[in-house]
């Protein structure tokens, strides 16, 4: 017995050990970021800046057809071709990344990826550490969800980097908001290895909360790409009008993805992402049916799980009605998000509710 709890906490201060470490190496990721950003060449953000001109392309020349008739050819001109797209979307290619498209830049970009790979490794351990320590899943209370969420975070951004999709350009907003994650768990959330209370003493525990987790680390990577996608649209209207950005909005928003690009991301993530969500409910409701005998009890941490659901849904039908597409979808899609922002710090903090067993 006494082995067995000299063990237990010689796994808790591993984990201690090892979520500081990784803050130290997201700390180095951060700064190699900035410098990918800082020294990534302009040359090449500028032309990219012509190409976002909007110019009027040079006449065509006339097409024609020969028709064949018996005794002569007669010669008529082709009819035209007329494509219509959506009201408001623009032909504007993708910027360079965030390395500008120079070596240097791409230099920079790969050792703050490998940093944040590395960061990644060792704060998973500190999890895996936590979880042993304790002998449950580690994800009690806020300070294990904290830990897990930005490692399931920065997991869902390498398998984005892993199969090839050209998202680097998170990597920054990313590592300063884990950052940002593991300060406030390891300042004000940071709570000792202990056990469940027996409402949450279940295998439901492993479900509801694990995709809970999955599903917010998702949510936020498509909240990065719409705030972006707001930014880099009001660009792309200003350049289209014949407006002048300043230089700071030419050095980062051109390097960005298009706005339609980014549009058609974060919808991407968000719409594959909702069903999971969904299933979280669900979920969550047959957990509360087994712990307290009754599967729905308009609990503070029920109802706002059911408002995201609502604004997600809301955003997923906005994005497929006329006159919501673009801008108006994605101020839908950033309020839901910071109802489960909400829904996680807010009510976990400041509302009185079953779910508060836990503390912080």
């Amino acid at each position: 017995m006494i082995l067995a709890a000299t063990t237990n906490e010689s796994l808790a201060r591993m984990s201690d050990l090892l979520i500081y470490s990784s803050m130290a190496v997201y700390t180095l990721a951060f700064f190699a970021h900035i410098a990918e950003w800082v020294f990534g060449s302009r040359s090449k953000v500028g032309r990219t800046a012509a190409a976002l001109t909007q110019q009027a392309p040079a006449a065509a020349p006339a097409v024609t057809v020969q028709v064949k008739k018996a005794g002569g050819t007669t010669v008529l001109d082709k009819p035209k071709v007329v494509t219509r797209s959506a009201a408001g979307t623009r032909d504007v290619p993708d910027g360079p990344g965030a390395a500008g498209g120079t070596v240097q830049g791409d230099l920079y970009g790969r050792i703050a990826v490998s940093l944040t790979v590395l960061a990644f490794l060792v704060e998973a351990s500190g999890v895996v550490a936590r979880a042993l320590s304790v002998q449950r899943a580690p994800w009690g209370n806020m300070y294990e969800f904290s830990t897990t969420f930005s490692t399931v975070a920065v997991g869902a951004y390498l398998g984005f980097l892993l199969a090839k999709k050209n998202v680097r350009w998170i990597g920054l907003p990313l590592v300063t908001t884990v950052l940002l994650d593991l300060g406030m768990a390891v300042t004000w959330l940071k709570t000792p290895s202990d056990q469940l209370v027996p409402a949450l003493d279940s295998y439901w525990l492993w479900i509801h909360v694990s995709t809970a987790i999955f599903c917010g680390a998702v949510f936020y990577i498509g909240a990065v790409a719409t705030l972006l996608y707001l930014f880099r649209d009001s660009y792309e209207n200003k350049l289209a009008t014949g407006g002048n950005p300043g230089s700071f909005a030419r050095s980062v928003l051109e390097r960005l993805p298009a706005a339609a690009s980014l549009d058609k991301f974060a919808y991407r993530v968000n719409a594959a992402v909702f069903p999971l969500w969904t299933f979280t409910i669900i979920a969550g409701a047959i957990w509360a049916g087994d712990a307290w005998g009754r599967y729905w009890g308009w609990d503070a941490k029920e109802v706002w799980s059911f408002i995201t659901w609502v604004g997600y849904a809301a955003y997923l039908h906005a994005r497929a009605t006329a006159g919501w597409k673009g801008r108006k979808a994605a101020y839908i899609a950033l309020i839901a998000f910071a109802c489960f922002l909400f829904n996680y710090y807010g009510v976990n903090i400041f509302v009185s509710s079953k779910h508060s067993y836990a503390g912080v």
